[in-house]
C-alpha cells in the first residue's frame, strides 16, 4: 500500500508543478489580460512563442506592465 501512495503522491507534485510552471511561463499574457491592456493578445503571442527564451519573456512581462491606453470618452 505504501507504495501505491507514494507513486500517486509522486504523480500529485509532478501535476502540481507542472501546472505551477505553466502559470510562470504565461505569467506575462496572464498580468496583461487582467490589466485589460490594449495589447493583450500581441503579449500572449509574443509569450507563447518566444517565452521560452529569457529575452522573449522578460520583454513580454515588461510589455505588459506598460501604460494602458484609456478609450476615448465620448459626450
Amino acid at each position: 500500500m505504501a507504495v501505491v501512495r507514494g507513486f500517486a503522491m509522486e504523480g500529485l507534485v509532478g501535476l502540481f508543478l507542472v501546472i505551477l510552471l505553466l502559470v510562470l511561463y504565461f505569467l506575462p499574457g496572464i498580468i496583461a489580460s487582467a490589466r485589460s491592456h490594449h495589447n493583450a493578445l500581441a503579449i500572449w503571442v509574443l509569450t507563447l512563442f518566444l517565452g521560452w527564451t529569457a529575452l522573449g519573456w522578460i520583454a513580454a512581462l515588461v510589455w505588459a506592465f506598460t501604460a494602458v491606453q484609456q478609450k476615448p470618452v465620448s459626450t
